[in-house]
Order: C-alpha cells, then structure tokens, then sequence
C-alpha cells in the first residue's frame, strides 16, 4: 500500500526543540569556558570549543542562553502538561521496560517500527533529561546569585556543593545528547520529522 503522512511532532514541540538545542549548546560551550576559569578536577576543555573568550565574555553568553532555555523550558513544560502531550508520550514507564530496551540497543534489536510511540528506553532519557536540565537551572541559580538563595543552597552543599551538582547534571545532559545524537544517526528517519513534524509509514 501507498505510504501515508503521520503527525508526529506538534509545531510547538518542534519550535521548543531547536531552542532547546541553541540554548544548551550555548550554555554548555559557555559554561566549559566558566569552567577553565577555576576548574573542579584535574582538567580543563579545550579552549577552541568553548565559548565567550574569556571569563566575563563567557558569563554573558552564559546568561543570555539561561534567558532563552528557562522562558523555551517553561513553555514546553506547561505546554506538555496542559495537552496531554507528557502522558502520552512519555507515560507509562516502568524499570523493567527500560532494561529491556537499554539491552535490546546494545543488542542492535531495538524496534524502531513506529515511531509515533517511544520506546521505554526513550521515554527514560527524555525523563532523566528534563529532570537533569531543572537540576542546572536550580543549582545554577546558587551559583548566580548565592546570597539570594541560599535558602536551599544548603541543602545541595552551598556555592561549592551547586558547582559540582551543576558539573555532573551538566555531564548527565551531555551524555544524553551524545546519545541521542548516536540514536538519530543510526534511525535517520526520524532526523525530517523533527523539522515538518510527520513520517510516512505504511497506511
């Protein structure tokens, strides 16, 4: 039978995605170069792939791309809430589900057959992601402003204890990308719809 055209992705969704990825490739570039300006282990990034150029250069763009995610986050959340949008796409999840799909990946026998509905493996990252990206907002305004917040600095260890909270969620959020990114690479299919929001699959 002829293909047809499923909707997959809501404009809405798409536009939020590709904020997403500019604010959190800027926030990330930005804040390695934040990073090399008193680093928390025996390392530092590569100067060519950070942004900012120095450290106040970085802070601004730091800042800039923290507007954009929070206002982009905020609509999306709210977005996902109101619509339905979270509980159909990413509920119900259950740990048995994700070690199945986690080892049928490293197996090379994950389904991708329809790609309306996420697998549990999927729906996982997108979770884990969306809480890992309110931990850097939240510990990340500990480090902006550590006065003003300390009321619940404290509990995540003070100005120090949000740096390294903010270091690991953001080395959380790499991963996922990275992986995301491997995922897309290896079911290129899915890479279209995320700009016109619809896959052909047989009718």
């Amino acid at each position: 039978m002829a293909p047809e055209m499923t909707k997959v992705h809501p404009l809405i969704v798409r536009i939020a995605h590709w904020l997403n990825v500019l604010a959190v490739l800027m926030m990330i570039s930005s804040g390695w170069r934040i990073y090399n300006a008193d680093p928390l282990f025996a390392f530092s990034f590569p100067d060519e792939i950070t942004l900012g150029g120095w450290l106040a250069g970085a802070l601004q763009w730091h800042f800039a791309a923290m507007w954009l995610f929070v206002v982009n986050g905020v609509v999306y959340v709210a977005y996902g809430i109101v619509s339905g949008h979270f509980r159909r796409k990413l509920l119900p999840i259950s740990p048995l589900a994700v070690l199945r799909d986690i080892a049928a990946a490293f197996r090379g026998k994950l389904a991708h057959d329809d790609l309306t509905v996420y697998n549990a493996a999927q729906r996982a990252a997108y979770l884990a992601l969306i809480f890992l990206l309110i931990v850097l907002v939240l510990s990340g305004l500990v480090l902006w402003k550590p006065v003003q917040f300390y009321w619940y600095g404290r509990f995540i260890g003070d100005y120090e204890g949000a740096r390294l909270l903010h270091f690991f969620a953001m080395a959380g959020v790499g991963f996922i990308v990275f992986v995301h990114v491997v995922m897309v690479a290896l079911v290129p299919r899915t890479f279209p719809s995320m700009f016109t929001g619809r896959i052909r699959r047989a009718a």
